[in-house]
């Protein structure tokens, strides 16, 4: 199965082409603004690398946040335009499933920084098993997460793990990364109706439609 993983969720483009679990092409470019105008010839360019067309695609995989607002309106609206054009599949999958490694079997938890800046430090969580969410992602403070945490013994992706302070020391904390790749490795493993390509933003936006009057 050949898969196109894209990611735009944070402060950078990433792009993979996987084939079969096999990394045929892989890029990062550290980017915060003019993601929209560039994405087509990032893509572009990486499907060259790879030798193979979006005709040749068989499913699409595009990082649906939480993250940066932006970023994630631009990659979701890129990857469901190309799911169009191509007619296949395209799977979303959250910042935090793509950050666990593909084929980890056990449950772990997931913990991406939200707001860094203490005393106001919140983490967005979610539990992972057999590579897949078991719930959506919520924001926690720290006083909360401290609590999910007491007596955990399973492995813990974080960000931000000094914010747990001695704690941290009992825990098996790894690095939580998430990527195109991961993506890309965990799409033809995903049920296409369960995991549709819509945006998980960590709130509603500020601005909103006018109400409708009748």
């Amino acid at each position: 199965m050949l898969v196109l993983g894209l990611n735009t969720a944070f402060s950078a483009m990433e792009a993979s082409i996987i084939r079969d679990g096999e990394i045929l092409a892989d890029a990062r470019e550290t980017m915060a603004r003019g993601q929209d105008k560039a994405l087509p010839g990032f893509v572009e360019r990486l499907l060259d690398e790879a030798g193979v067309s979006l005709a040749e695609l068989d499913r699409i995989a595009v990082v649906t946040g939480p993250g940066s607002f932006t970023g994630i309106r631009i990659g979701v609206a890129y990857a469901r335009g190309l799911a169009l054009v191509t007619e296949v599949p395209c799977i979303g999958v959250t910042s935090i499933e793509a950050a666990i490694p593909a084929g980890m079997e056990d449950t772990v938890l997931g913990c991406i920084a939200a707001q860094k800046r203490p005393p106001e430090q919140t983490w967005w969580v979610q539990g992972v098993s057999g590579n897949q969410g078991l719930a959506g992602t919520m924001e926690v403070g720290l006083d909360e997460l401290k609590a999910m945490l007491t007596g955990f013994h399973a492995p813990i992706f974080m960000q931000g793990s000094e914010a747990l302070e001695e704690m941290a020391e009992a825990l098996d904390i790894r690095p939580l990364i998430p990527s195109a790749v991961t993506a890309a490795l965990k799409a033809p493993l995903f049920d296409p109706a369960q995991h549709l390509p819509a945006p998980v933003y960590a709130r509603e936006p500020d601005a909103k439609l006018p109400e409708t009057r009748t």
